[in-house]
Formats: structure tokens, sequence, C-alpha cells
């Protein structure tokens, strides 16, 4: 979720929405993952145009909170609510953290593929934890491995990729780690080619679409098989022990 800061506001400048859109098994798959982690009132970080939302948020839940800096992809998501495709626990807030209340407490907060856009990614971190319950759950999916940085991250407005190390080091101590896995580990193939060949700052249609229906399902059945040890993508999910 590239973005920039024009008067006052925060602008999409990416294209990595229009992927994400596209990308239906992926998000399928680590959806699948993280569900068992979500509460009943969730913050879901950069919630973009909910295309993550629509997946993620059941009828189960009792609140749930889009925050999104970008004016326009946050009046996508009410329009998303008033027609009746999210449900109407749903609340979309145009802002940061820093915009929401000191009293607003969740039970679990999501950043998926947000934090690497991020400057200050441990002070959002630290932030983040002011709003999770304790014995709630951070939950972070982001692109995996510096060693894979591209034009491609530049042009989606990546300031950085991680690996286990990076991301733990910018945990508070009031997390507990309880999931730190790579995912996707056939479409890491696809980055490699990517960095080496292709060079590509814009993969096309086409190569999404090839990557989400063949290489995905691959990942789906691999990633178990090597116990998460390898992929392009990589899944933490932290536990809030004390304040």
């Amino acid at each position: 979720m590239g973005e920039c800061l024009q008067n006052n506001r925060y602008h999409y400048t990416g294209s990595e929405l229009e992927i994400a859109r596209e990308a239906k098994n992926w998000k399928t798959y680590f959806c699948n993952l993280i569900e068992q982690y979500l509460g009943n009132e969730v913050l879901e970080v950069g919630a973009g145009m909910g295309g993550t939302t629509k997946v993620l948020c059941k009828n189960h839940h009792k609140h749930w909170v889009c925050l999104e800096p970008d004016i326009q992809l946050a009046s996508t998501i009410q329009d998303f609510i008033s027609q009746g495709e999210l449900p109407n626990f749903c609340l979309v807030k145009n802002g940061t953290l820093i915009d929401l209340k000191n009293s607003d407490q969740f039970d679990s907060l999501i950043y998926i593929d947000v934090l690497e856009h991020i400057k200050d990614d441990k002070n959002e971190v630290y932030l983040a934890t002011n709003y999770l319950k304790i014995g709630g759950y951070l939950i972070i999916l982001c692109p995996a491995h510096q060693w894979l940085f591209t034009s491609f991250d530049l042009a989606l407005g990546h300031y950085r990729r991680y690996d286990k190390e990076t991301l733990l080091s910018i945990m508070p101590d009031n997390l507990d780690c309880q999931k730190l896995n790579y995912l996707d580990s056939v479409g890491i193939l696809a980055s490699l080619g990517n960095r080496f060949f292709l060079k590509s700052s814009n993969p096309t249609s086409k190569q999404i679409q090839f990557w989400d229906t063949l290489m995905v399902p691959l990942s789906t059945k691999i990633d178990p098989l090597i116990r998460y040890s390898l992929g392009k993508s990589i899944l933490g999910i932290w536990k809030k022990i004390n304040n």
C-alpha cells in the first residue's frame, strides 16, 4: 500500500491493491492461517479497499474497524458496507493509529502487507500494542528477505522486506511470539526470476494469474511439509502478555 502525504492527506500511489485483488488463492491461503486468532473486536490497519476484510470479516465478530489513511479507499470500503458487501458491524475510519481514541481496545490487530510501507516500523508496532488487549493478538504479514528487494518493491512504496530476525527485533517485550513462518515457498521462484531476469517494476495480469493459480496452490501443500522454512512472505503472530 504505497502512500504519499499531500495537502495533509494520504494518497495511495502503488499498484499493490490491484495485484491483491487478482490474487484470490493467495488471499484465501493466508486468511485461513490467521482467522483462528481473530477475536470479537478487530482493528485492520491499512485496510486498503477492503479486499482482505471481505475474506476475514465474518458474522461472529462484534466490531471490525477498517483504519485507512487514504480517503478515497476509505470511501470505497464505506460503499461496500452500505451495499451490504461487508457486515454492518464494520466501521471505516480515515486515518492512522494516532487518530484512534486512547480508550479503543481490540482483541486483534492486523497488518496485511502494510508494515513495509511505514518508515518507522518499530514505533508503529509500539503504538499498536497500546490498542491491544492483554491476551490479544498482533498479526503481521509482509514480504520476506531483503535480498529479494527490487525495483518492484520501490514501485509499491516498500521501505524494506523482512526476515525472522528483523521482524523480531522491532517487537516490544510485552509481546510473546506465537507463530513466525515463511509462506509461499514456490512463489519465491517467481520473485527470484523477477530479481535476476525480468527485473520488472510492475507484474502483468498474466504473471499474477500464473503465480496465483499455479504456484500458490502448490505452496499450500509444500509449505507445511517443509515446516514453513522458506517463502517470499513472512507471517508473524504475537500475543500481548502485559501492559
